[in-house]
This record gives C-alpha cells, sequence and structure tokens, in this order.
C-alpha cells in the first residue's frame, strides 16, 4: 500500500511530460546494511517487559513529527522507551508486542520506503530525492534484529488486540491513542500508566553496552567544555549564545545533538535555574555557570555542570559560596553506594548546604532546625533536588514508581547526577548585597558500582582551585576544532 505524498502548498504543478521524464533512467541501489551489535540488547529488554505482561498485547510507538512553524518541523527525536526498546529511530513507527506461546512476538511497525516505484520519491517531502535513501523493511529488520511490518498493516493488527489485554504507551502518537480508544471505550488509564512504570523500572539499572554510551557521551562533553573555556576571554564580554554555540558545534560533531537546551548563565544569570535564553553578555569579575550535556549517536545523554570565574580567579566571596557547594556535591558522592536511600543522597547534600548557609550567616534557625520537615527554609537558596537520574533521556527512569526512584534506595548500575547549587537572587533583600547575584552549581555524572561510586565525568576538575588552574591552562592552549 502506497503511502500519501506530503506535499506543500507552494509546490509547483508538474506537466505530465517531466513527469514521464522523472520517472525513467533511475538505478535503484542497495542499501548496505549490518546487524546492529547492540541489537541483542534490545530483545533483551522487549523479553523483560514481556515476562512482566504474560498473554497482554503491548504497544509503544515512536512518536510523529512536530511542527516548528507552519511547514517546517523540529528535527525528529524517537521516543526514549520505543528507543530502549527497538533502537530505531523514525517517527510514525509502533512496536506492537502480540502474546505468544513463548511469550511476546514483536514487530515493528514501519514507514514503506518511497522507492522509484512511485512518484513519491520526487514529488513527496519524505521522497528519497529530499530526505535521502530509506530503509526498507527488510533491511530495517536486519539492522535491528525485529521482525518488520508496513504501517499499512497496522490498523488491522490494532483492530486484533484483545479488550481488556492490551497496554498502549500514551502521550507519543495520538493517532495510536485514538485509534486504541476506538476499539476498547472503557479502557482504563491505570493499565496504561503501569506500561510505563515497568518500562522506566527496566531503565534504571544499565548494562555494560549503555555504560559505554553514556561515557562517550560524557567525554564529549567534557571536550565541550574545554573549547569554551579555551575562547572565553577574562578581559572582556562575550556572548552567552557565543558559548552556548561552541558547545552545539562540539555536540554536533561528536554526538547527535545536545540533550538538552544549555544553560549558558553569567552573572545574576547563574541564579536563574533554567536560564536557556542565553541572550546576556560575560562580565569580567562575574561567575559563569554552565550546564550542558552532549547526547550521543544513540541518544544517552550526558548533564554536566561547571561554574567558572570568568576573571580567571574567585573573589573570596565567590570562593566560599563555591566550596561550599563543592563540599556538598562531595558529602553527596561519599555517601553513594548500592542500598543507600536516594533520600539520604539528598538529605546529606542538603545538610553541607545548609552548614554553608549558616556558616554565611544567612539561615534564620539553626542548621537541625532549617533541616527539619516543617522548616526546610534553606530551599530559599537552593529550591531543587541533589540530581536525578540519567540516561536515554536526561530525566532519566521519570515514570518510575516513587517507592522504586525517590523513595526507594541505590543498586548497582544505576547512574545519577550530583548537582547541588545555591543561588542569590539579585533582588533578594535577606542577603548582604555583595552575595546578590551570585549562583553556583557543580553537578556530575555518577555510575553506583559494587562498593561506591564511578563519577563519570571526572575529567573535569571540580575544586575551586583546580577549576582556576584548568581555566588558565585551556585559555593556554587556545581555540581549536572538533575533529
Amino acid at each position: 500500500m502506497a503511502e500519501k505524498a506530503k506535499t506543500e502548498s507552494h509546490d509547483p504543478d508538474f506537466p505530465e511530460a517531466f513527469l514521464q521524464f522523472m520517472r525513467q533512467g533511475w538505478r535503484d541501489d542497495p542499501l548496505s546494511v549490518t546487524a546492529r551489535p547492540e541489537a541483542p540488547n534490545y530483545a533483551k529488554r522487549r523479553a523483560a517487559l514481556s515476562e512482566a505482561f504474560p498473554g497482554e498485547t503491548l504497544i509503544i510507538p515512536s512518536g510523529n513529527e512536530k511542527v516548528r512553524a507552519n511547514d517546517t518541523d523540529f528535527v525528529f527525536r524517537p521516543g526514549s522507551d520505543f528507543v530502549y526498546l527497538t533502537g530505531d529511530r523514525d517517527p510514525d513507527s509502533v512496536l506492537v508486542m502480540r502474546p505468544s506461546g513463548s511469550g511476546h512476538d514483536a514487530v515493528l511497525y514501519t514507514h514503506q520506503r518511497n522507492s522509484k516505484d512511485t512518484d513519491a520519491f520526487f514529488r513527496s517531502r519524505n521522497g528519497e530525492l529530499w530526505i535521502g535513501r530509506t530503509h526498507t523493511l527488510g533491511e530495517k529488520s536486519e539492522e535491528l534484529g525485529i521482525e518488520t511490518a508496513s504501517l499499512g498493516e497496522l490498523g488491522t493488527a490494532l483492530a486484533l488486540s484483545a479488550p481488556g489485554r492490551t497496554r498502549v504507551l500514551r502521550g507519543l502518537d495520538p493517532n495510536i491513542d485514538r485509534t486504541v480508544l476506538a476499539y476498547e471505550p472503557d479502557r482504563d488509564k491505570p493499565r496504561d500508566r503501569e506500561l510505563a512504570w515497568v518500562i522506566s523500572e527496566l531503565k534504571l539499572v544499565k548494562d555494560e553496552w549503555e555504560i559505554g554510551q553514556l561515557q562517550a557521551a560524557i567525554d564529549a562533553t567534557v571536550h565541550g567544555f574545554e573549547d569554551v573555556a579555551r575562547i572565553l576571554p577574562a578581559d572582556r564580554p562575550v556572548k552567552e549564545r557565543l558559548l552556548e554555540g561552541v558547545f552545539g558545534l562540539r555536540a554536533r560533531h561528536d554526538g547527535n545533538d545536545v540533550g538538552y537546551s544549555s544553560i549558558v548563565g553569567s552573572g545574576p544569570h547563574a541564579t536563574i535555574l533554567h536560564w536557556i535564553r542565553n541572550t546576556g553578555e560575560t562580565r569580567p569579575g562575574d561567575l559563569l555557570l554552565m550546564d550542558m550535556g552532549v547526547e550521543g549517536n544513540n541518544f544517552y545523554t550526558a548533564d554536566v555542570t561547571r561554574t567558572v570565574p570568568v576573571s580567571g580567579t574567585f573573589t573570596p566571596l565567590q570562593r566560599q559560596v563555591y566550596d561550599i557547594v563543592h563540599a556538598s556535591q562531595q558529602a553527596g558522592m561519599d555517601a553513594t553506594k548500592p542500598g543507600v536511600e536516594f533520600k539520604h543522597i539528598h538529605r546529606t547534600c542538603m545538610r553541607a548546604l545548609a552548614e554553608g548557609l549558616h556558616d554565611l550567616g544567612l539561615l534564620p534557625v539553626s542548621v537541625d532546625e532549617a533541616m527539619s520537615e516543617q522548616s526546610t527554609v534553606y530551599r530559599r537558596w537552593t529550591l531543587h533536588s541533589f540530581g536525578h537520574m540519567l540516561g536515554i533521556d536526561v530525566h532519566d527512569c521519570a515514570n518510575a514508581r516513587k517507592q522504586n526512584y525517590r523513595d526507594g534506595t541505590l543498586a548497582e548500575g544505576y547512574v545519577l547526577t550530583v548537582e547541588p547549587g545555591l543561588y542569590f537572587q539579585p533582588e533578594d533583600e535577606l542577603v548582604p548585597e555583595e552575595l546578590r547575584g551570585i549562583g553556583v552549581r557543580i553537578e556530575d555524572d555518577v555510575l553506583v558500582t559494587a562498593d561506591g561510586y564511578r563519577n563519570l565525568s571526572a575529567g573535569l576538575p571540580r575544586t575551586s582551585g583546580q577549576v582556576e588552574a584548568w581555566l588558565a591552562a585551556q585559555r593556554e592552549a587556545g581555540p581549536r576544532l572538533p575533529g
């Protein structure tokens, strides 16, 4: 079944002579594909999901392209859970796992290739003269190690789903949501939510291949921070967006893209937790907070933050604040090991921040009272938690049940960020004027090991003295292009 050509209002009407001319004289070269070495990993994950839902049909879409403006789409990024189970990257694809005697049969429903058998290859915006050679169903099957079928067959497959025995990962493809609801109008959302949290909890423990993917993304991120430091002048302003762009070049060269919108905040912008407009300029004497991460080619992402003194040296007060945050982060890392409660890491980091705030004379109560659940006044200057899980999403495993994540304990193979921070807003009249506009966060990506932790982003310095020496060394080395 041929798919409808995607066209735009400004596309021309072609005369028949041109159409006939375009239909002839084309060679059809095969696409060289080999089985991806990680394909068995996807099969193992599907098998684990199968064990959780015996006898039920599971439907996991990749998602659709989203319009950015008029006829321009955002760059497509497939749903993380779909990628985790298939490795496929195409929009509109759907993984259907149907129960069989041995567990589940998995079929990937996806676009047919717009081959030269129809005019779509040159008339459709999804045709190969527009977007390049695409996979046939057989080529995709060989590469990913999964049975494939045309999207045109998906409707029949969904119609065969047994009422009350089907679960769908909602919110990714409204067409799939509507179709399943049409076949089963009384279905309950908790069944579908359970599918989402099971997949999230499967993602908590990273296998060896995933850790390698994360390490590669983190190593590229380290290089990106070095690139930025090498073009950051100590004596004159530059735009935050210049620094964002330099890091983005590294992300596109060494990986797929940035894993999230880069935060580049100079001076008071460093106190804005999600400052992604990046419309300011650096200024000698200010601190520069950069929260940036490279997303690798298989979508695993780094998430690293460093705060540096633009002039090259911290002032005594900046250093005091920075050292409080570093002490908090180190305490959190030292507490990280299997069996430790996630909340214990949080409390450990927060107590160190509260003690530092007390030393600065800012707490209106004692450290113990500030740490009590009835108070937490220290959070005026930190707001966020100590960190989050990291993986194929920057905030990985987000649908996991609270008792297995925020209220759970760490296990070997978890990867999480440790990222305490202190932020003194420019308009905060409860802090001395000299503190206003100072923001510091230090964030690293940490793997829980059998006996403790490994800092995967240790390639970047963390102490105030090391940061000063690193910044000086990068500036001495001078600018470089990725390569």
